[in-house]
């Protein structure tokens, strides 16, 4: 049915389709979707890729910019030479499919555990932390003029949010209660600039070629804020798979990446940066509980909230070493 839908959209806005082939759904739950499908054309096929939230599911999260503003920052980001896919169409009305938009298929891996281990990615994984420096830059150099409504959050709104989140949880946990004290003693105050901040920046929303990073993915925690979020983030111990010696991403060092933010005419704050880390490991120990809670306690008793679930301890452990005084 959705390939039938989708034809009709691309003969509309695309010169010279008269159809898609292949539509298959790769990712998503009942309010967003994402498809995979080749646009037909005298040309040749043109592979694209469908995110949306069908119709009946138009409104976003609390935390999400939405998929209009996500669709406006990619095309922004493309546009300005950062890795992005290019978007070919914004849904209206007239699609029928309900709200998203349709970009143009990047080819490269997503799968954090390969682009770590498999031999295709060697040449690539040295060059990764330095390279991902540049790309932040550029992300966070995207003239704020021309930005979407976004929300704006600094570390004191944030410090507050998770507290009321944790405690939501019901599920007492020292470490979480140690690192939200933490954050309060070190709360570094506003930035000095306010910048983009892509929100979910980490190994696993970017598209790895043999080359290097070809695409940065899932723009919808985009919002305005300490630039120095960005690369707290994606240190965050999680989001190694198990390279823990590698800081960024499992790739390499803190340094390397600092060097390619700087290399691109931005400066480092990396107190700031180990600040937004310590937040990053915390936000992501109370997202881990939150799907323990709905585990427990929502009518979706899926294992898959419950591994999620269970990695909060693993979090814990993160924080631990954190905070650690050196040389401990």
């Amino acid at each position: 049915m959705i390939e039938a839908e989708l034809s009709r959209s691309v003969q509309r806005w695309c010169p010279g389709a008269t159809g898609v082939t292949g539509a298959a759904r790769l990712s998503g739950g009942a309010s967003q979707e994402t498809w995979r499908f080749d646009i037909v054309h005298p040309g040749g096929p043109v592979g694209a890729i469908l995110r949306r939230s069908p119709k009946g599911y138009g409104a976003a999260p609390t935390r999400a910019a939405g998929l209009a503003a996500e669709a406006q920052l990619m095309q922004l980001a493309y546009e300005a030479g950062v890795p992005s896919p290019r978007v070919m169409h914004v849904l209206t009305a007239d699609d029928d499919l309900g709200t998203g938009f349709i970009m143009q298929r990047v080819e490269g891996e997503t799968i954090a555990r390969k682009i770590l281990r498999d031999d295709e990615f060697a040449a690539a994984r040295p060059h990764l932390a330095r390279q991902i420096g540049g790309v932040l830059a550029g992300l966070h150099r995207l003239p704020q003029d021309k930005l979407p409504e976004l929300r704006s959050r600094n570390a004191t709104q944030e410090i507050s949010e998770f507290d009321r989140d944790y405690h939501s949880l019901n599920w007492p946990k020292p470490v979480f209660e140690l690192a939200l004290r933490w954050l309060r003693d070190h709360d570094p105050g506003p930035s000095a600039e306010t910048t983009l901040v892509h929100g979910d920046f980490r190994n696993g929303n970017l598209i790895i070629g043999s080359d290097g990073v070809r695409a940065v993915l899932d723009w919808e925690l985009a919002h305005l804020g300490d630039p120095m979020e960005d690369l707290g983030w994606v240190c965050v111990n999680s989001w190694r798979f198990g390279e823990i010696d590698k800081p960024v991403g499992g790739f390499g060092s803190r340094e390397e990446m600092f060097a390619g933010y700087e290399a691109a005419g931005r400066k480092i704050d990396p107190a700031r940066v180990k600040f937004w880390e310590v937040m990053g490991t915390l936000r992501w120990g109370i997202m881990c509980g939150g799907m323990m809670q709905r585990f427990r306690e929502g009518p979706d008793h899926s294992m898959e909230r419950a591994m999620i679930g269970r990695r909060a301890s693993e979090t814990e452990i993160d924080l631990l070493r954190l905070l650690a005084p050196r040389g401990r």
